[in-house]
Parts: C-alpha cells; structure tokens; sequence
C-alpha cells in the first residue's frame, strides 16, 4: 500500500499501519551543501545534527497522543464516509504492535429480526474466531472491517436493507480484555408487498398440501431464511404429490428502498403427475432381485409417486446389510403418465466374523464369537454360526434368518443349539431345535405393534434339588410361545418419552413320567418421562405366572427365576426367591419385579442412580410381599451403536449367601 503526500484524505487507521511517505518527485534534486535551490538565490546552509527537527506538515489528520494508559477507541468510515464523534486515540507508536486479548460484543443484536443472526455471526466471525487470542491493534482493526461487511450481509438476510454497523474498540479494565464492540443500527424491516408463485395452480388444486406449503405472504418480512425454508417445503410437497420432474427456479426478490418493501416471483414447473411403474435393477450383480425390492418398498399405487416412499425404500436397501449404497433415480416410465425407478446398488461384504463379551455377578464371564452368511440362501437368507464360552454357559449352534420373509420387516427364522448350563440353580444338558415367524421393529420404521408366533422341542437333562433330595431327570418339551408387544416410545434404544407394554404366553408340554401340561405368562410393562433436557425417569414392572402344575413336575429350567444384570440389579443372577436345604435357588412359579432408575445425561456420558425390587414365589399367583431390593449407580456410554452399561448395585435386605456389591457390564439399557 503506498500513501503520497498532499491534499488527499488519509485514514488513521492507514497511518499507524503503514506509516506516512513522501516520495520525492522525478524532477526533485538534492542540493549539495553551499548550493542553491532551483529558483532561488540562497545558498543551502550547513546541516547541523544538534538543531531541533522542523515542525511536521499537517496532513489533515490529528496527531496520536503519546501515553502508556492510551488504546485505540478508533470506529472505522463506513462506505468512504467520515465516523461521526470526537477524533480517534491511539497509544505510542509502539502500542500498535504489542498484543492484547479482546473480547467481542454486539449491540443492540436484539432489535434485530428474526433468532439466526447471533449463532451465525458466532459461526462465520474472524473476529470471535479469535476471541481469547492475542492480536495486535492492526489484526483487531482488519478482523471488525471483516465482521462489518459479514454483519451487513446477515442485516440484509434478515429483511433491514438500511442497517448500519459500526465498532470500537474500549480499554479494559483492570485485569479484563479490550472490548471490540459492534454497534448494529438496523433500520427499518423490509416487508413483501406481493408474492408470487407461478405454475402450481393445477397441482395446488388436486393436492391442498402443495397448496400450502409456501407460506410465505405479502406483509412478512423480506426474510431469506423464510423463503428458503418455504422453497424447502414446496419442492417437498409436489415431490411427494405425485410429480418427480418437477423444477423449481430460486426464487427472485425485487427490493424497492423508497416503499422499503420487496416483490417475490417463484416460478414451478410441475411436469405432471406420475404413477409407479417398475422397479429396473442397473447394477451387474445385485445381491437380490427388483422383485425382492418391491416387497421393501411401501408405496400407495392410488396416491402414485412419493418421493419421501422413495427415500424409504433406499433406506430399507441398506439396512438388509447386503448393500453399501442404494441409489435410485425416477426415470419416464412406459407413458407420459408413469416413472420407473432405476435402482443402482453396490453390494457390501457378505461375511462378518463377530466377537462379544460381558460379565455379571454371579453369571461370571462370558464371550461370544460367531460367524454369519448373511445371503447364503437367497434373498436376505442368513445363517450365522455361534459359540459361547463362559463361567456358567457353554454352547454352539447354528441360526437361520430369513429377513423380509414374504413382506417388509417380516422375519422367518429356524435355530439348532446344543449346551450345558451350570448356575447356582440347576444344571442342564439341552439340545434345542425351533422356528419362529415374527414382525419386528426398527430404527428404521419403528412401529407401534410387533408380534410373534413360533414353536420349539427341547430335550434336557437337568439336576436340581428336590424334597426327595438331589436329582437328575431328562425332560423332553415341547413349547409354541406367542407374543404381543405394543411400543409407544419415541425412541427404540434410547427412549425418554412413551410406554412399552409386551405379552407373552407359551403353552408347554412336558414328557417325562407320564405328560405335564402347563401355560407359560409373562407380562411387561415399562415407562419413560423427560424431566428436562438431561434427566430422564424410567420404570419397569414385571409379572410372571406358570399355571397348570406344581413347581417340581416341571423343568428347573422352565422356572421363574429373579436376580442379575437384567432383573433386580443388586443381587447374583437367578439368586433372589426360594432356595433349597444347599442354600440354592429353586426357582418358582411365578415371579414380581420393579426398577426404577434416572439416566442423567452428560454429553456423550450418563450417570444412572436406580433401585430394583422383586421375588419369586412357590404358588401360582404373583404377589407384592417380600421383596428384595437392590439399589446402585450406573454408567453409561452413549456410543453410535447404542449405550454401553456398567451397573454397580448392593442388595438392601440380601439373603445369607448373597454378595455385598454385584457389577455389570452390557450393551444397552437395561430397560
């Protein structure tokens, strides 16, 4: 930057900043000592170093006050014009380079239309980029010209056209920051004097949500975010009328500053409403058919294209696992009245070998390893092989799933286990086979009803202690368990608000001395409420009955049992109820429990104070007597997968045998 001297304007800011040069003039010579000037007759007197320095010339701009307490106060001309007030202060010529901390602060934000100035400015400002930081008066200076013209743009984003914006710097006061401060003056507010939106009249008429869904009108405010969110909502509404070659131009807005007011044409091109017609795979080797993918897809042939059903479809692509991007692009169908979809998909690793590991007082130790097939049969047939290794469970087994088995989120799944249980209750010997067919829910499209119905037969060989004594008998039984579960939560791993309700019933017959029937109930209950932004109350209640025979005709494994990670917390796993002449749970026919905990949320961690309570009784019928309780404190790591669990409970009223302090470790809460 170079300044000439002369008659010209000369901002202090550029003074400090650079200095003041007189260049000299190409036809300017240096007379030697004795000579003379061009022009005139003196001769140039001898240059003494001792004599005083000339006064300087007046370029027009006061002159900085020396003093070690001065600091710049300087608010800087806005479009070339001059800042009105009293003439800027600057410290000593060696107070511009020293560094200061500031900090900033905007006045009179609050006269401001609309709530997105403030976050936005604290996102875009160079200046609050270095708020804290040391800087000198030059980088203050440059960063508040910066934010100045930022402001400006976000004044007239938010409908003033007239704003002014100013900023001075203050001195601190003892031991604080200099104070940069943003003066905003906004003028009046802009409003629209006329709106309008061409080439939706057809479809507005048919569809009342294309009709409404621009809702910005003539007297609102000239307010970019507003037209920006209602050219959003537009272009989604005709999206999902029926139109997937719909164009939409940006808006255009004419301001008028004499009637401080704004003209808004948008202009829509439907292109006419369209149908589904079929579903075209591109890709070279899908992992499943255009067949498969129109079980996946939910849409409504009497309402034709949406594109939000699009959406949704491409999501329940990938969430098959079969697939690691899903695209699919509404092309002309087989009339002017029809658009396909071409659905272009890039399979995904289809082999995944997994390990797991948790520990429970009481159940000890135990890790999982297993590897999964997840299209052996297709479509979406996996199979998956397992082997769990623990202090009181060894098994191996094979799983069939068969995901979106005839319809969406459908599930058809076989299984074959074989393992040895040893718990403080009984010991069994099992081999499992069964099937089940059921609706679930997800993440994805987390519905309000699932049910499930399925069948198993069990051959055991158990050891428990009867009034006989010590026994071992081999049981074959046979099970069809059904279940009925309603979710009114909002949320599937991390509720806050809502209630879940689940039934189940599983009739039983049980071979072993002649034939044992019996009726397996359990029911499930649990609530959340939101007490602020970071608390969350949370209850459960479970009841459970076994009607039709004595506690001993039937299996130990096929009993009620309480105690653990996730039942009464506090407690050894199946610990709590009655125990035999060992001082060794039995199990019962029927069982009560209830937890209550509050999940205190601190960023990506929560702390979980709770108390659980519950028994097992002998009879046929739940009570509310004697109850155990368990109280402790929980942690929780709330990771892109689902919390992790780590509960530290103690028992209250504990038996004899019972430990003083019980942990666990899991994925999820535990209820």
């Amino acid at each position: 930057m170079g300044l000439s001297c002369g008659p010209r304007n000369i901002t202090l800011a550029a003074v400090l900043a650079v200095g003041v040069a007189c260049p000299l003039s190409a036809q300017m010579q240096i007379p030697a000592q004795g000579q003379t000037l061009p022009g005139t007759a003196s001769p140039v007197s001898p240059i003494d170093p001792d004599a005083p320095m000339a006064e300087l010339p007046d370029i027009g701009v006061a002159w900085p006050e020396i003093g070690a307490d001065a600091l710049p106060t300087t608010g800087p001309p806005r479009d070339g014009q001059p800042v009105s007030g009293a003439p800027p202060v600057v410290s000593a010529q060696n107070e511009q380079a020293i560094e200061r901390r500031y900090r900033v602060i905007l006045e009179n934000v609050q006269a401001v239309s609309g709530d997105q100035l403030l976050p936005r400015f604290d996102t875009l400002s160079v200046l609050k980029a270095g708020e804290g930081k040391a800087a000198n008066i030059a980088q203050i200076d440059r960063r508040a010209r910066e934010d100045r013209q930022l402001l400006d743009q976000l004044l007239r984003a938010a409908g003033h056209y007239d704003a002014k914006v100013d900023f001075r710097v203050e001195p601190p006061k003892s031991g604080e920051r200099l104070s940069v401060i943003l003066s905003i003056t906004p003028g009046p507010l802009y409003r629209f004097a006329e709106v309008k939106v061409e080439g939706i009249a057809d479809a507005a008429a048919k569809d009342p949500a294309i009709r409404d869904a621009f809702t910005i009108k003539p007297h609102d405010a000239v307010n970019a975010d507003d037209v920006a969110a209602g050219e959003a909502r537009l272009k989604n509404a005709i999206a999902r009328g029926g139109y997937p070659f719909a164009e939409m131009t940006p808006s255009e807005i004419e301001i008028d500053h004499e009637t401080r007011s704004a003209t808004l044409t948008l202009k829509v091109a439907t292109g006419g409403a369209q149908t589904i017609g079929k579903i075209v795979i591109t890709s070279a080797k899908p992992p499943f058919d255009a067949k498969h993918i129109a079980k996946l897809a939910r849409f409504d042939d009497k309402k034709g294209y949406d594109q939000a059903k699009v959406e949704d479809l491409k999501r329940a692509i990938i969430a098959t696992g079969l697939v690691a991007s899903a695209r699919v692009t509404p092309v002309q169908g087989a009339n002017a009245a029809s658009v396909d979809l071409n659905v272009a998909l890039e399979p995904a690793p289809l082999r995944t070998i997994a390990a797991e590991a948790g520990y429970g007082t009481g159940e000890g130790f135990q890790g999982e390893v297993s590897w999964t097939h997840r299209n052996l049969i297709r479509p979406e047939g996996a199979v998956t092989f397992r082997a769990i290794g623990g202090t009181r469970e060894q098994s191996v087994g094979a799983l069939l799933r068969m995901n979106n088995f005839g319809a969406r989120d459908n599930v058809l799944s076989a299984r074959l286990l074989a393992a040895n249980v040893n718990s403080s209750a009984y010991d069994a010997r099992t081999l499992e086979i069964g099937g089940n067919f059921e609706r679930q829910t997800n993440i994805i499209w987390q519905k309000k009803w699932i049910w499930s119905a399925g069948g198993e037969v069990i051959l055991t060989d158990e050891r428990d202690v009867s009034a006989a004594g010590i026994r071992r008998q081999t049981y074959v039984i046979g099970a069809a368990p059904l279940t009925l579960a309603y979710d009114g939560s909002d949320d599937l791993l991390d509720p806050h608000t809502g209630f879940r309700f689940a039934l189940r019933l599983s009739p039983e017959v049980s071979f072993r001395d002649g034939t044992n029937s019996y009726a397996r109930i359990q029911m499930d209950g649990s609530a959340y409420a939101q007490l602020s932004e970071r608390v969350v109350v949370a209850g459960r209640i479970r009841l459970g009955s076994i009607l039709g025979k004595e506690t001993f005709a039937i299996a130990p494994s096929r009993r009620f049992y309480a105690g653990g990670g996730s039942s009464v917390r506090g407690y050894g796993y199946q610990n709590i109820g009655p125990r035999d002449v060992f001082n060794d749970p039995i199990g019962g026919r029927s069982l009560t429990e209830f937890g209550l905990e509050a999940r205190i949320r601190f960023g990506e961690f929560a702390v979980v104070p709770f108390i659980d309570g519950g028994n097992i009784y002998l009879g046929s019928t739940p009570s509310f007597t004697s109850f155990r309780y368990g109280a402790g404190l929980g942690l929780r790591y709330h990771s892109s997968f689902g919390p992790i669990r780590i509960d530290v409970g103690t028992p209250i009223n504990p038996q004899s045998g019972d430990s003083p302090v019980a942990l666990y470790v899991s994925l999820g809460q535990a209820f």
